[in-house]
């Protein structure tokens, strides 16, 4: 599996598969499934802890810190889409109305190489 052959579906049935393989949808309510993710998103986090942002790109290209980077991604990702799974949200169509949203807060001509947040633009 890679980024450029697999769908969205793909993942999401395979996670699917998984957890009802062991019978944990029962514990899967969306209140523990987002506290998981945020959990898995701060052990992602750690990893750069304390880095600067040029020190954490390096960081991320490490061979020896990069596997356990991509296991911490890997956490964070499938949270997300058994929190998707567990709430019938379809994650492509949020991301597009999310997308949307983002273009009108931030058009290219106003935030375009800046960081500031959209209410300061």
């Amino acid at each position: 599996m890679n980024d450029a052959t697999t769908t969205t579906a793909e993942l999401k049935a395979r996670v699917l598969a998984f957890v009802q393989e062991r019978d944990w949808e029962q514990f899967h309510a969306p209140k523990n499934l987002s506290m998981a993710l945020a959990a898995e998103a701060g052990e992602l986090m750690e990893h750069f802890l304390w880095a600067t942002s040029e020190q954490s790109r390096a960081i991320a290209q490490d061979p020896a810190k990069r596997a356990k980077i991509a296991e911490e991604l890997a956490d964070v990702v499938i949270y997300a889409l058994e929190f998707a799974n567990a709430t019938q949200l379809d994650v492509a169509a949020a991301i597009e109305a999310k997308m949307a949203a983002n273009a009108k807060k931030y058009p290219v001509e106003k935030a375009r190489g800046r960081s500031e947040k959209y209410t300061e633009l």
